[in-house]
Order: C-alpha cells, then sequence, then structure tokens
C-alpha cells in the first residue's frame, strides 16, 4: 500500500512525516498484527492527529494520574507526554511484550505495563493509587465480546475518579454497524455524558473520539 499524506481533509499519495510514524514503529506495528490481529484491531497505527485529539482530555496538573489503555507503538503516548505534567503519574498498558519493550525505550518517564487492560485497578493498588484523573484508550473494542467489553467498561468506571475522563476512538465507517451501536450504548450505560466528536479525516481510516464524563458505577 502506497504510504499516504494528509493535506486539508484529502488523502494524497506521498510523504507523510506528520501524519504517521517512523518505518520502525510501523514495523513493529505490522509484526504485532502478524502475532496476534484480533488484539491489535487495526489496520494502521493511529495518526498523530488523532492522537493530539485523544490527548486533548488529559489534564495539566502535577498531581494528575493518566492511564491509556492498548498504547501499542506510542503515538498517542508521545502525544499525552508532550500535554501531562512531569510531575504527574503516567502509566500505560500494552499487552504485547515487544511493543511494550519498544515503549519503554522510547518513553522514560512513562511506568509501561506490559499486561492485560482489565488488570489495572490492581497495578494502581500497587503503586498505592486509588484513583484516576484521565483514561485514554486506543483497544480494539469492536474484537470485544459483550463480555469483555462489560468487564472492562466496569474497571474503568471504578477507577475513575468523580471529575475523571475516558475518551476512546471507533472508526467513522463502521459507526452504522451493530458492533458500533451497542458500543456506543455501553458507554451510555456506563456514563452519564457521552459526547461523540467531528471525525478526524487525518487519520487511516478516519475516526472519531467518545469523551465520556462522570462515571456510573454499577454493583
Amino acid at each position: 500500500m502506497p504510504s499516504m499524506a494528509a493535506h486539508g481533509d484529502k488523502w494524497t499519495a506521498g510523504g507523510c512525516h506528520t501524519v504517521f510514524m517512523s518505518g520502525r514503529s510501523l514495523l513493529l506495528f505490522a509484526q504485532a498484527l502478524l502475532r496476534a490481529p484480533r488484539e491489535v484491531g487495526a489496520i494502521a497505527p493511529s495518526s498523530s492527529v488523532l492522537g493530539d485529539r485523544l490527548a486533548a482530555v488529559v489534564p495539566r496538573s502535577d498531581d494528575a494520574v493518566i492511564v491509556e489503555l492498548g498504547a501499542g507503538t506510542g503515538v498517542v503516548t508521545a502525544r499525552i507526554e508532550r500535554r501531562r505534567s512531569p510531575q504527574s503519574t503516567f502509566l500505560a498498558f500494552e499487552r504485547d511484550p515487544q511493543l511494550a519493550m519498544e515503549l519503554k525505550r522510547q518513553s522514560s518517564g512513562v511506568q509501561v505495563i506490559a499486561d492485560d487492560a482489565r488488570r489495572l485497578r490492581l497495578h494502581l493498588e500497587q503503586r498505592g493509587l486509588t484513583t484516576v484523573d484521565t483514561i485514554v484508550c486506543g483497544l480494539p473494542w469492536a474484537n470485544f465480546s459483550d463480555q469483555e467489553q462489560s468487564e472492562l467498561l466496569g474497571v474503568i468506571t471504578r477507577v475513575l475518579g468523580a471529575e475523571g475522563v475516558f475518551t476512546t476512538f471507533a472508526y467513522a465507517h463502521a459507526l452504522a454497524l451493530p458492533q458500533a451501536r451497542q458500543f456506543r450504548a455501553a458507554l451510555a450505560a456506563r456514563f452519564d455524558e457521552v459526547l461523540p466528536t467531528r471525525a478526524v479525516l487525518r487519520n487511516f481510516p478516519p475516526a472519531i473520539t467518545y469523551v465520556c464524563r462522570t462515571p456510573l458505577v454499577r454493583p
């Protein structure tokens, strides 16, 4: 597939330095996709533009606790790093061990955790943390069963503070599919406020983000 670059809202063949990642990162992504396509759930890494959209909810305060789920090759991780305070706490979960190792190499200020995101609460407790201010998620929700979605959303809402924010993304072309509608309903059942954003066209494929506030903790 030829490389693509964004100019305005259109895609053209050619260089892509501001949108996609280095050749090394693309190679790591391709290898992870071959190892576990269901866990990757994408055909290309997120663009830096989508990364900025997701990172926009990250607080700048020194005492903030920030979590990224499904850090992948680190595109969104880097955008969070640019925004957060160096004194804040930042945990990035990436289940693939090779991607996790690369994240540790790239991001010395991030606590990279190579584990299932559903074990988030355990890792917080091990660090003496009880609540999280922001969770940024790049996990492939469409590949999860209803049970897996419910378990993970339950963990997320239980660790988010009352003023906490959860954000994730979905591919625009798939929003009308049953799985996407079910996921939107699952978010609405877990949060009092679920705001979809306009599509990020400078991503492949184009994507929207959900910004979710006021977690509704269920027994």
